[in-house]
């Protein structure tokens, strides 16, 4: 099988004249494909007697495992050439200077809770925190929110699976409770309770979506606990605080009558820019009351003597109002090139 020999080592060295994978391809065609020389001879085996059959087949399937062998170690060859070149070609210089990162910046969110906040504290309140997976207690019943109120439907609160009393709270409300209940145990021993003024801002969660809602959003709540505290203290703060908000006195704001559970009376807020692309438009942007006596109780205040107001507004939409921000769900889809205009 001279011939078989001859065929292996022209095979092999047109694979090594291959210089790139196309090529090895068409030698390879010439060999080992339909019409190739060593298809072709066992195609002929048919022809001979069993016993010459038998002995050519064998010299034939060496001959062709010689090839495919050869065949494969250029490719390897091949590949190996091609990331060598690439890596030649990519090389990086390590003694060069960076090229240093880009300025990272606070989310347009953030910004507005850390102004909120900075607002707050300049006219004496302090910032209360509280746990987000509520009990059924904190977040409705001591809010004075019956068990019948639609709220508590699983159409509009995420409750935890197998707990039918603890839930994802649906504001900062809870933490007022907590706020009130704390501050009375660390006075029990005073003849008169210093007053409590108090934000709660985070996270708060609610079975809603679309452009101006999310499931998760974010909540501030403030509350102003005291003897002679009136509904006047409560238009004082928040006209105040939206003027300094926005920067600017060219805003009217109006107080619309409206019922909440843990308020009474109570009122929605809302403003109107005289300028601006928004101008003479009124917008919501918060509800507001006195404290009901009923949560003055649960948080272990005498109504009878003290009262006081509550108000909650939604940081996000301020944020949109700020920044002319038309669509909520941008702030939470982490799109980089959004994000990127508030550094």
């Amino acid at each position: 099988m001279d011939t078989l020999d001859q065929l292996v080592h022209q095979a092999a060295a047109d694979f090594a004249a291959a210089a790139d994978s196309a090529q090895l391809e068409q030698a390879k065609a010439r060999y080992l494909g339909k019409s190739g020389s060593l298809t072709e001879r066992l195609k002929g085996l048919g022809k001979l007697d069993p016993e010459a059959r038998k002995s050519a087949g064998a010299e034939i399937n060496r001959a062709k495992e010689a090839i495919e062998g050869a065949l494969e170690a250029r490719r390897v060859a091949l590949r190996e050439a091609a990331l060598l070149a690439q890596l030649a070609a990519e090389a990086l210089d390590v003694t060069l200077p960076g090229r240093g990162n880009a300025g990272g910046g606070l989310h347009p969110t953030s910004r507005t809770l850390e102004r909120i906040e900075k607002l707050f504290r300049s006219i004496g309140f302090v910032v209360a925190d509280g746990p987000e997976i509520e009990t059924d207690w904190h977040n409705f019943t001591a809010l004075n929110t019956p068990e019948n109120h639609p709220a508590r439907s699983m159409h509009d609160t995420f409750y935890l699976e197998g707990h039918d009393d603890v839930l994802l709270r649906t504001h900062t409300s809870p933490v007022q409770i907590r706020s009130m209940l704390a501050h009375v145990a660390r006075h029990a021993e005073l003849e008169t309770m210093p007053e409590i003024r108090v934000i709660c801002p985070g996270r708060v969660y609610r079975v809603d979506s679309d452009a101006t809602h999310s499931p998760m959003f974010h909540q501030v709540e403030g509350l102003w606990v005291g003897e002679n505290v009136s509904f006047a203290d409560l238009k004082g703060v928040i006209a105040d605080f939206l003027r300094k908000f926005f920067e600017t006195d060219d805003l009217q704001v109006r107080f619309r009558p409206s019922f909440f559970p843990f308020t009474e009376p109570s009122a929605e807020i809302d403003v109107a820019f005289m300028s601006g692309a928004l101008k003479g438009r009124w917008l919501e942007i918060a509800g507001c009351g006195m404290v009901h006596p009923n949560v003055l109780r649960f948080g272990g205040i005498d109504p009878e003597r003290y009262t006081g107001f509550a108000f909650g507004m939604g940081p996000d939409r301020l944020t949109m109002l700020r920044y002319g921000v038309n669509d909520l769900r941008l702030f939470f889809d982490g799109d980089l090139r959004f994000l990127s205009q508030f550094r």
